[in-house]
């Protein structure tokens, strides 16, 4: 397939991240309301997953995060399959927006679901309302939180009429505060990654146009013996049983990172300048392959997508066995990856069996 990258298929990061740091600018000048509080800003969250509130004895964590298009997905593969996907989206949902949360060391007290309808009928059809709730609640259990509320605006003329536009926030907390998970991430330090269940929830939009071409569709074969439609369907893992294992062993990680939009690149998150090799990137899940075959280039596709890892963590190399350790016992996929080092002024990403490189000026998040 000719010109397949996510900016052709209307997802340009470069134009979105130029809005995210104007408003970083403008956000920064309401801290001082958290001073009538007694509470503060740490230095240095602006730009990362997750926005930190301090107070005496912890930190307050907030995120709002939206899944995006993959609810376009569950839409059609219950329209062709007669088999509904949506319980699957609550579990992405809750996944999206916890993802980010744990990736400062916080554990989630309470999510909220944002259910946006263009019209109300929507929630009346079907049993996908129903498993869209019972998904949701049980990406809450997995994530350890509670489901505390949310809202349901029907947005005639705004959201197309048989649409759901799905989005939600999450409060959590790092107690006691020497639990935090800081950035300080040191000159040879180990790069654990932790396994995906596939595309998760970043990158629908380029494989929904990959749909358009191809004459199956969603229906078109991978070489798993699934269909395209359902193995985009597979929900997300949720990470934050990992973060509570790390914490309760007394883990030391310098850092973690939610790989979604920007793919591998967000791997060079930090704003510090560090060369992160990748030694050991694993081999993706069969629909990773299916999109390179179909037309993806291999530096397209680890820009974009996670390529089989969804979160990495950075610590000290003598306790890195341990964390794949922990990790596996908690039931995740692990294995150490690479290393950070220290390059003078420059911030890449490398993977050298791959023969990618993605520097620093590639992801402006800041």
């Amino acid at each position: 397939m000719r010109d397949l990258t996510y900016a052709s298929s209307g997802v340009d990061y470069d134009v979105l991240d130029q809005f995210k740091r104007a408003c970083q600018l403008a956000a920064a000048s309401t801290k001082q309301a958290l001073e009538h509080h007694g509470l503060a800003e740490p230095e240095g969250v602006r730009g990362e997953s997750a926005y930190l509130i301090e107070a005496a004895d912890r930190f307050l964590v907030h995120v709002e995060e939206g899944l995006g298009t993959k609810v376009l997905v569950a839409d059609a593969m219950l329209e062709l399959t007669g088999k509904s996907f949506y319980r699957e989206i609550g579990i992405d949902t809750v996944a999206t927006i916890v993802n980010d949360l744990v990736t400062c060391g916080a554990l989630p007290l309470v999510v909220a679901m944002h259910a946006a309808v263009g019209d109300a009928d929507w929630f009346a059809k079907g049993t996908r309302a129903r498993d869209l709730a019972e998904g949701f609640a049980e990406g809450c259990r997995r994530a350890g939180a509670v489901w505390g509320g949310g809202e349901t605006p029907a947005l005639r003329d705004i959201v197309c009429e048989q649409g759901i536009v799905l989005a939600g926030s999450a409060i959590g907390q790092i107690a006691p505060k020497t639990d935090r998970i800081t950035g300080n991430v040191s000159a040879d330090d180990a790069i654990v990654f932790v396994a995906s269940s596939g595309v998760q929830t970043n990158g629908i939009t380029l494989c929904r146009r990959l749909a358009e071409q191809l004459p199956d569709g969603y229906l078109t074969q991978i070489s798993d013996g699934r269909s395209f439609g359902e193995a985009l369907c597979d929900p997300s893992v949720l990470y934050a049983e990992l973060i509570r294992g790390c914490r309760d062993a007394k883990l030391e990680l310098h850092y973690a990172a939610h790989v979604t939009g920007h793919g591998w690149r967000k791997l060079m998150r930090l704003d510090e300048s560090f060369v992160y090799e990748i030694e050991t990137p694993g081999t993706p899940h069969p629909i990773f392959q299916f999109l390179l075959d179909s037309g993806l280039s291999r530096r397209e596709a680890y820009a974009t997508y996670n390529m089989g890892v969804g979160f990495a963590l950075y610590l000290a190399p003598h306790e890195a066995a341990h964390a794949v350790r922990l990790a596996e016992q908690s039931g995740y996929r692990a294995w150490i990856a690479g290393r950070v080092r220290k390059q003078g002024d420059r911030k890449a990403v490398l993977i050298p069996s791959l023969d990618l490189s993605y520097e620093g000026e590639s992801l402006q998040l800041r």
